[in-house]
């Protein structure tokens, strides 16, 4: 079976990102990264496809239009097969409508545009264009994370009662983007490429992303509290959200990027009204598992007794850890198995599909624009959108 052919836009040198797309994305043996535009200036943009990634030079292009027309204009068995998106978040929109007005699929970063209308907009245009659209909320690949899910969704845990989410950095402790050497700083911190939020566009999204994932839960309303510790930042870099959803249950997100010291700290603890879980993306491979009747469980990647969700997401027998970029390729393998079904005119399974997509970008805007509404209103409640 021939490997899908990705094209990337972004991932140039000194990128982080683009990397990443390309190990997590050909791990499987289902894509293989074929062109690419990798930088907003053509001339380095066309270097860095054979320097950074061995692609042919007629396959690197001097920018993402240029791909587009180039590639579309190739017979089917040639050119491309979908486009990655791994580049400063006010660029998502451009590049993601000019992919799917050009026909062809998407997989994105996160957070998916800069507002919310660009992702209501996108999401519109890739139902008229019947085209699969992904985003990459990589922690939603974790075979923990689907176990957790798994356990939430039985109702092994009765009604979900109480979610606390948090996501807290260090790396912005200080005033790095103000140095001139780091580049992801630059522009993470910039309200003008970065978007309405800092921390909680960057990283706060994730959190919302994976308290929705794992517990089916929406968020009905929130009130938050944003702060920006380090002088001159223009960007929030610590944030605290209270939660109601919308089934009765109440919660709390927090996110920082000044919490000196730690690396990438994701803790997400459900409790329900007979049992509860807790994960770290720091320890991946376990999920805690607390009940009110019997003594708590560790449950662990590749072990005894998990759910047929979590099994599948598992590469390597137990004792064997798998992290970051297997969890990436999730998402990837099923993006992947989707297409393929969706061009043999098939549709595809619950697993095939089980990566974010357009709505789940929605609903990320939709936090961020809330979340900033509130603080600015003084940390008042205010509806989540009905998006």
């Amino acid at each position: 079976m021939a490997k899908l052919k990705m094209g990337l836009v972004g991932g140039g040198e000194g990128a982080f990102i683009g990397a990443v797309h390309r190990m997590a994305a050909e791990l499987d043996g289902e894509i293989e990264l074929f062109c690419g535009a990798f930088s907003s200036d053509p001339a380095k943009s066309r270097a860095a496809g054979p320097a950074l990634y061995s692609i042919d030079a007629e396959r690197s292009y001097g920018s993402y239009a240029e791909m587009f027309a180039a590639e579309g204009a190739r017979d089917v068995a040639e050119r491309m097969d979908f486009v990655v998106i791994a580049t400063p978040n006010y660029t998502h929109f451009p590049i993601a409508k000019a992919a799917l007005e050009a026909g062809f699929d998407v997989m994105s970063d996160k957070p998916v545009t800069f507002d919310l209308a660009e992702a209501q907009e996108l999401a519109a245009l890739v139902e008229a264009k019947e085209l699969t659209f992904g985003l990459t909320h990589n922690y939603t690949g974790y075979p923990m994370v689907k176990e957790a899910r798994h356990l939430v969704r039985s109702g092994a845990f009765g009604g979900i009662r109480r979610v606390v989410m948090e996501y807290i950095q260090g790396w912005l402790a200080e005033p790095e983007e103000m140095s001139g050497a780091n580049k992801q700083a630059e522009w993470r911190t910039d309200p003008a490429r970065s978007g309405a939020a800092g921390c909680m566009g960057d990283i706060g999204t994730h959190g919302e992303n994976l308290v929705e994932y794992v517990t089916g839960l929406k968020i009905a309303s929130l009130c938050s509290d944003l702060t920006t510790f380090v002088p001159g930042r223009r960007l929030e870099d610590d944030g605290n959200v209270l939660l109601r959803f919308d089934n009765g249950a109440k919660g709390v997100l927090f996110a920082s990027q000044i919490a000196v010291g730690e690396e990438n700290g994701i803790r997400l603890r459900v409790y329900g009204e007979k049992g509860g879980l807790e994960w770290q993306q720091m320890e991946p491979n376990s999920l805690i598992v607390r009940w009110s009747d019997r003594p708590y469980e560790i449950r662990r990647t590749g072990g005894p007794g998990v759910s047929p969700a979590a099994a599948g997401a598992t590469r390597l027998p137990a004792g064997h850890p798998e992290g970051f970029l297997e969890a990436f390729a999730i998402l990837y393998r099923n993006f992947a198995a989707t297409l393929r079904a969706r061009r043999a005119g098939s549709e595809p399974t619950e697993d095939e599909l089980d990566f974010p997509t357009i709505a789940d970008g929605v609903r990320g805007m939709a936090f961020i624009d809330t979340v900033v509404a509130s603080s600015r209103a003084g940390s008042t409640w205010l509806d989540f959108p009905a998006v």
